[in-house]
């Protein structure tokens, strides 16, 4: 199982999780859910409910990958298996992304 914290505009909106059968899911936080203040992360991702969950990488956090040449050489020079979109996504969405949101991996020991 891997997780991620997922930030919209540098602030805490929810937690994305690979489980060990490479489903996933996408949950608001409480805080982040309750709020009429906070917007929903993607029109995918609405509010109206708290926890998604998809056999594959979300649509939405899948379009925020690198494809081509750019995919290639960064899978290369990190070490990174092309085939691992969420591992892709942990290494390239977590400091300058295009658009608001942020993803950064939650290390587990």
């Amino acid at each position: 199982m891997r997780q991620a914290e997922v930030f919209y505009k540098k602030a805490a909106a929810g937690l994305l999780t690979q489980l060990g059968d490479g489903s996933f899911i996408f949950r608001y936080h409480d805080q982040w859910f309750e709020s009429k203040n906070t917007p929903a992360i993607s029109l995918t991702l609405p509010k109206g409910k708290q926890e998604y969950h998809s056999e594959y990488l979300f649509p939405f956090f899948y379009n925020m990958l690198p494809e081509g040449s750019n995919k290639q050489n960064i899978c290369f020079e990190l070490r990174i298996d092309p085939k691992d979109n969420f591992g892709l996504l942990l290494t390239t969405a977590k400091y300058d992304t295009i658009g608001a949101i942020q993803v950064k991996e939650i290390k587990t020991q």
